[in-house]
C-alpha cells in the first residue's frame, strides 16, 4: 500500500509499505477513505524528528470503512463505516473505567513515561503506524473506533477521530460561567472549533486571537470577536481592557510548543533539533524548553480566579512558568492530552442533523490526494494558500 513516511526534518514522503494485517484478536483492518494533517503532526514534521526513524508512517486522524476485523471484535463488521481516535485504549482498564482513555494502562508506554499509545507519533507514543496511508490496523477494535452513519460527507465525522473532541474537552476544561466571557488563543483547526463550541455551549463571548488574516475571517463568519495580535503591543493588556478591566472568565491555549514571538524558545528547539538523535532525545525530553509566549499571555490575560485550558501539545521539561503571579491571582489550570472516546457520544449527535452547529463543513479549506501530502506539509507548515486544514485522500 501507498503511505506517508518520514525521512527528516521537513522530509516526508509517499512510499509502499507493507500492508497491515490482523496481528491479534482485538484488531481491525480500515480502509481509509479520508485523513488529515493535524497541527501536531507539524511537530513531528519540525521539532520532534529526533522520536523518529525514516519510513514510520504518519498520521493520526483518519477514517474509513472496516475491511477486517479480528476474532476478538464482535462491535464492528466488514463495510462499517468508522473514524478511528488518534490515542489507543483498550476500554476496560482502571484508567478507562474512568474515562481517562489518553492514560490507558493497557497501552501506556511505560518505558518512555508516557500515556496511551497514539497512532503515528513517535517512540515516545510507541511507534503505532499512522493513518495517512491507504490501510491501517487498528488496535484494540473491540472499543476504539467509532461508528458514523453512512451517509454524509466525510468532514462530517472526520474531525471526531481528533480535533473535534480535543477542542470540545478544552472547552469543558476552561469551564466559562454561563454567559461568561472565552477567549480562545490560537485559531488553527483546534482554536476554531474550540470558538465554536464555546458559543454552543453557552459562553456569552467568545474572543479569538491569531496573526493568520484567512483564520481569522473564518472566526469571523462563525460569530466569533476577533482580535489580530500582529496589531497589538500587549496582548493580555488588549484582553483585560476588553473585558471589564479584569479579563476574560476562561482561557484556551490552543497553539503550544511552537507559538510565534518566542525567539529563545525557537532557538533552544532549532538547536536541539542540530544533535544527533542520541543527544537531541533527552534533550528534547529531559531539559526541553517551549515557546511559552501564548500560555504566558494566557495566563497573564485571564481574570482572578478564572481558568487557563491548554489543548495545544508542550513537551518541555523546564518551562520558566510566573508561579508567583499565577498563585496571587488564584488562576485555575487544566490541561491534558484528549480522552477522545469520553467525548465523542455527546459529540456525535450534532453532526448527524442538517444544521451542523460546529460548522464542521466549513473548516477544511484544502483537499488533496494523498500523494500530494509532501505538497501539503509544506503548505500547512507555512501557511500559504489560505490554508487552516488539509484532507488528504488515499
Amino acid at each position: 500500500m501507498r503511505a506517508l513516511t518520514w525521512h527528516g526534518k521537513r522530509d516526508v514522503r509517499v512510499e509502499e509499505v507493507p500492508d497491515p494485517r490482523i496481528e491479534e484478536p482485538t484488531d481491525a483492518i480500515v480502509r481509509i477513505t479520508s485523513t488529515a494533517i493535524c497541527g501536531s503532526d507539524l511537530h513531528l514534521y519540525e521539532v520532534l524528528g529526533p522520536f523518529l526513524k525514516p519510513g514510520d508512517v504518519l498520521g493520526h486522524e483518519p477514517m474509513g470503512i472496516v475491511e477486517e476485523v479480528g476474532s476478538g471484535v464482535t462491535r464492528l463488521k466488514p463495510g462499517d463505516r468508522v473514524v478511528v481516535p488518534f490515542n489507543i485504549a483498550c476500554g476496560s482498564c482502571w484508567m478507562c473505567d474512568r474515562h481517562l482513555y489518553a492514560q490507558c494502562e493497557t497501552t501506556q508506554v511505560t518505558a518512555e513515561g508516557k500515556g496511551a499509545a497514539l497512532f503515528g507519533y513517535t517512540s515516545l507514543y510507541g511507534s503505532v503506524p499512522g493513518g495517512q496511508a491507504e490501510y491501517l490496523r487498528v488496535p484494540h477494535a473491540q472499543f476504539g473506533p467509532v461508528k458514523v452513519p453512512e451517509t454524509g460527507a466525510d468532514e462530517r465525522y472526520l474531525y471526531l477521530s481528533d480535533i473535534l473532541p480535543t477542542a470540545w474537552q478544552a472547552v469543558k476544561y476552561a469551564d466559562t460561567p454561563p454567559g461568561g466571557t472565552l477567549a480562545v488563543f490560537g485559531l488553527g483547526p483546534v482554536g476554531q472549533f474550540c470558538a465554536r463550541i464555546g458559543r454552543h455551549l453557552g459562553a456569552g463571548r467568545v474572543i479569538g486571537l491569531d496573526l493568520v488574516p484567512e483564520r481569522l475571517e473564518m472566526a469571523r463568519r462563525h460569530g466569533i470577536e476577533v482580535l489580530d495580535v500582529a496589531q497589538l503591543d500587549d496582548v493580555p493588556g488588549a484582553l483585560i481592557d476588553l473585558v471589564d478591566a479584569r479579563g476574560p472568565d476562561a482561557v484556551i491555549d490552543a497553539v503550544g510548543m511552537e507559538s510565534h514571538g518566542s525567539t529563545s524558545g525557537r532557538i533552544a528547539q532549532a538547536a536541539a533539533g542540530l544533535l544527533p538523535d542520541k543527544l537531541a532525545q533527552p534533550m528534547i525530553d529531559k531539559v526541553g524548553v517551549d515557546r511559552l509566549v501564548v500560555l504566558k499571555a494566557a495566563l497573564k490575560a485571564v481574570r482572578r480566579g478564572g481558568t487557563v485550558s491548554i489543548s495545544g501539545v508542550y513537551g518541555g521539561e523546564v518551562d520558566p512558568l510566573p508561579l508567583m503571579e499565577m498563585f496571587d491571582r488564584g488562576v485555575q489550570l487544566r490541561m491534558g492530552q484528549c480522552h477522545v472516546r469520553r467525548w465523542t457520544d455527546e459529540i456525535l449527535p450534532l453532526l448527524a442533523g442538517d444544521d451542523d452547529p460546529l460548522g464542521v463543513e466549513d473548516l477544511r479549506t484544502h483537499r488533496l490526494p494523498l500523494g500530494d501530502a509532501p505538497k501539503a506539509y509544506e503548505m500547512f507548515q507555512k501557511k500559504e494558500d489560505g490554508c487552516v486544514k488539509v484532507v488528504l485522500a488515499p
